[in-house]
Formats: C-alpha cells, structure tokens, sequence
C-alpha cells in the first residue's frame, strides 16, 4: 500500500507532464526542411508517440518473459519488433492513403511479422516451438502495437484532454475497484483467475469511473454540446472494458504462473499491469468519440 501512494501519483504527475509537453510541442514549428503546405508546426501526439514507443518496447519485453516463464521458445527482439511494427503502421500511416491501402499496410505489417518470425525461430533447422513462438510475436504486433495506435489515434483526432479523460476514467475504475473491494468485498468477482477482485470492488470502481466521466465531460464534449449525465454511460462502458483488460492480462499472467508481469514499478508490479485496462479500453473510447462528432456534424448540417 505505501508503494502504491507514493508511485500512484508520481505516475499521474508524469503522466500530466507528457500531456503538457505533447500540446507544447504540437504548437512549435517544424525545421524549414519538414514544413509542408498543410502543416508547418509539429503533428499532434509526437510525444505521445515517443511514450508509448517506450512503454511498448518496456511492455513487450515483459510479454517476451510471460511466455518464457511458460516454457514457450520466444525472442524479446522479436517480439519488440511485433510490438513497435504495429504501433507505427498503426499510427504513421499517411492520412492521404484510401481505406482499402491502409487496411493493406497494416496487413502486410501482419504478414512480415509472421514472416520474419517463422525463419527466425526455424534458423536452427528445427521447427520445435516455431507455432507458438509466432502466435506470440503476432500477440504483441495486436497487444502492444496495434492497441496502443489507438491512444494515438485519438490524440490525432481530439485534443491532449480527450486522451487524458480516456486514462483516468479508465483508471478511476480501478482504483474504485481496489479501494471498494479491501474496504467492503465479501463476494468472489472470479475467483479461479483474479482471487483478489470482488463484485463490490468492481460496484465501487464503475461508480468512480462514471462520476470522473461526467465532472471532466467538458473535456470532450464542450458543454453547450453536452450535459453532466451523458458521461455516465461512456464512464461505466469505459470502466468495465478496462477490467475486462485486467482480466485478459490475469489470464496470460496465470498461465505463466506469475503474479506480476514485472517488478519495475513497486506497488504496481510490471508496466503490464498498469497498461493493461487503458490497452483494452482505448479502442472503445475512440469509437465513441468519433460517434459523438458524426452526431455533431449531423446535427449541423441537419440544422
């Protein structure tokens, strides 16, 4: 618990910091050489990119040992190649392209992971452990690389701020969670993969997640598009997502026989087992973001 206080909010202040530093950056103006006719100052999420480059570098060296604690043959290059691959087709793909090239880039992303993998892991002229060698390095191509563009690509869409409610609402449920469950859980949530959460944990956490959702709407929404109540139903979607990625991370970490993904972050255990609610829960969060600006625009043009 004491790690938990003290790390907790130095990573919320880090977190904070990086928002600050992408929207700095996204205002200051790019060298005479990369100016173009559609933009002359740095593209949003530039640092965002450069975050979550490392946390999916960190990441997938820790998958990398989850498979290797299960006795699976795996390279902690291979899969931080996978696992950067995909987070760059996911989020540097030129926005000129149509939709059927882009889907066409980060396919062929998939394959040359595939690819590469099947004749690193046969160099030795064997094929023992080849099948789930490459099953792991295309779970780190969608796991860490193409789950994390989508905290990108919402960057790329909204501003800084969209972001940072997505995390915390996503947070807040698991914090809720944890603090309701020690305070008040008497009732097993799963107990054969996740001993530890309770439904009165999980009550505790969608509560804090909505109510953070609807006090920092104005964040997303502005607030003569919006009222307080329509973050409630996002906040508990967002909440439950992100435990269902607690859950899919618990099932990966029981199957290897580990409790933590790491020991980096005391309290925390692994960078795992922090990103692995906002991983699950950043898709969901775009879809609605985007759903809520074709509503806008329809009721512009509508009007």
């Amino acid at each position: 618990m004491r790690s938990r206080l003290i790390f907790g909010p130095l990573m919320i202040v880090l977190i904070l910091g990086g928002m600050w530093l992408d929207q700095w950056v996204d205002a200051q103006p790019l060298p005479a050489w990369a100016v173009t006719p559609s933009r002359s100052t740095w593209p949003p999420g530039t640092c965002i990119f450069l975050i979550c480059l490392l946390m999916s570098v960190w990441a997938s060296r820790e998958l990398a040992q989850m498979l290797i604690d299960k006795g699976i043959t795996a390279s902690k290059r291979i899969m931080t190649l996978a696992a950067v691959l995909g987070l760059v087709v996911s989020c540097l793909v030129p926005t000129g392209l149509n939709v059927v090239d882009t889907v066409a880039v980060v396919a062929s992303a998939a394959v040359a992971v595939l690819a590469i993998s099947i004749i690193f892991f046969s160099r030795h002229k064997t094929v023992e452990g080849v099948l789930a060698a490459t099953g792991g390095a295309l779970l780190a191509f969608v796991y860490l690389g193409l789950m994390f563009g989508f905290l990108l690509a919402i960057r790329r869409e909204h501003s800084v701020w969209a972001l940072l409610w997505t995390i915390l609402v996503t947070k807040s449920c698991d914090i809720g969670a944890y603090f309701t469950g020690r305070a008040v859980g008497r009732h097993k949530l799963i107990p054969w993969l996740s001993p530890g959460k309770t439904w009165e944990g999980l009550a505790g956490g969608l509560a804090l997640s909505a109510i953070v959702a609807c006090l920092l709407l104005a964040w997303v929404i502005p607030p003569e598009r919006s009222h307080w109540w329509m973050g409630i139903l996002p906040g508990i979607i967002l909440g439950l997502v992100g435990q269902a990625g607690d859950l899919f991370e618990s099932v990966f970490k029981r199957d290897a026989g580990i409790k933590d993904s790491g020991h980096s972050l005391p309290g925390f255990g692994g960078v795992l087992d922090v990103l692995d609610s906002p991983l699950l829960a950043a898709p969901f969060a775009y879809w609605w973001l985007r759903l809520m600006d074709l509503q806008h625009a329809a009721a512009v043009s509508g009007g």
